[in-house]
């Protein structure tokens, strides 16, 4: 930990993020006021449709969004106290990788295709820790048999092409962990990956997370991914957070239609019989976003209000039905429940607490 950095408080603070990109006269909202909080070892999943902001608020905070188009309007991100937004770019680079990583969606498309995979961790320890290219590679083989790379010593020096998808993702979250990192987020990490390879990528960014005490930010749009792995759950829904809450908690008594609509949309094996029940509609044009609350147009619960009225994201009150589970998996660790918030107007109603 650097001077700079303050101990207290969260590993990694988010508080009102925009972001908007700008285009022949237009302007697309692609994230707006998305705030969270990330600590020490914990796992937060952000969840939401194909659009509504996730990787471009992960990006944000990476600080490796393309500028023009993308613009930062407002807000505010803070690792260990010391805020990254409007920090030089030489300095920014201090941090990214070393003590906030990535994972890339798409494997392929993130490695270089005409490096030896090898050379490509070895790169991160060369350029940021000065560390001589002979050492590097040794490392790299390190690196590689960390992540479950078999006959890491001889793979070194493929191609990406040469290895399956599942294999290309452990060689992504080798050079993600290269610097050792104290954040990691992983941004869809099992697309493309068949049921088998994915549940092997999850326990194995687990175990991971664990072994190093990282906090792990898992961007997803599947639900499954999510219930065994995270410890909370932040649903985003046309770029904001919606609902905030422990995994089982959110599970048990979703306190916003969007989350009861996800989990109604759901097959269950422990439910035979039931008709699944699609959330109506699209996601919002992020460039016309609708009046009041966003997810109004699509809400079978939306009232007057609603399309008037922008609700905040909040505490709200009624019994939990999860149980001890509430707790979650971060509550285990505490103690205590973790807050569970919620951006409707009737979140009492939704969760059965009324």
């Amino acid at each position: 930990m650097s001077d700079e950095e303050v101990s207290t408080g969260p590993l990694l603070a988010v508080e009102d993020l925009h972001v908007e990109f700008r285009s022949r006269g237009r302007s697309v909202q692609a994230v707006n006021g998305l705030s969270y909080t990330l600590e020490e070892g914990e796992t937060l999943a952000i969840l939401g449709e194909s659009g509504s902001g996730k990787s471009v608020g992960a990006q944000a905070v990476m600080g490796i969004l393309d500028s023009p188009p993308a613009h930062v309007t407002k807000g505010s991100v803070r690792f260990r106290g010391t805020e990254l937004l409007g920090m030089p770019e030489k300095k920014r680079r201090d941090y990214r990788g070393a003590k906030i990583s990535m994972i890339f969606q798409d494997a392929l498309s993130a490695l270089n295709p005409v490096h030896r995979v090898g050379d490509q961790i070895a790169e991160m320890l060369i350029v940021h820790r000065k560390t001589s290219r002979g050492e590097a590679r040794k490392r790299a083989v390190e690196l590689m048999d960390h992540v479950r790379i078999p006959s890491a010593a001889s793979r070194v020096n493929d191609f990406p092409h040469q290895f399956s998808g599942g294999m290309r993702q452990r060689v992504m979250i080798a050079m993600a962990l290269a610097l050792e990192p104290d954040v990691l987020i992983a941004d869809e990490p099992t697309t493309a990956l068949d049921v088998t390879v994915q549940a092997q990528i999850m326990k194995l960014l687990a175990e991971l997370q664990k072994e190093m005490r990282m906090g792990l930010i898992l961007i997803t749009h599947d639900l499954g991914v999510v219930a065994d792995v995270a410890d909370r759950i932040a649903l985003m829904y046309a770029g904001r957070v919606v609902e905030e809450a422990d995994v089982e908690d959110l599970y048990a008594r979703p306190a916003h239609p969007y989350a009861e609509g996800l989990l109604a949309s759901v097959p269950r094996i422990d439910v035979r019989d039931r008709a699944l029940t699609p959330i109506k509609g699209a996601p919002p044009n992020l460039a016309a976003i609708p009046s009041g609350c966003p997810f109004h147009p699509r809400c079978p619960r939306a009232r007057d209000r609603c399309s008037t009225e922008i609700p905040e994201l909040r505490l709200f009150e009624g019994p939990s039905q999860a149980g001890e589970g509430a707790l979650g998996r971060s509550g285990a660790r505490s103690g205590t429940p973790s807050p569970h918030r919620s951006a409707c107007h009737y979140a009492e109603e939704v969760s059965g607490g009324r």
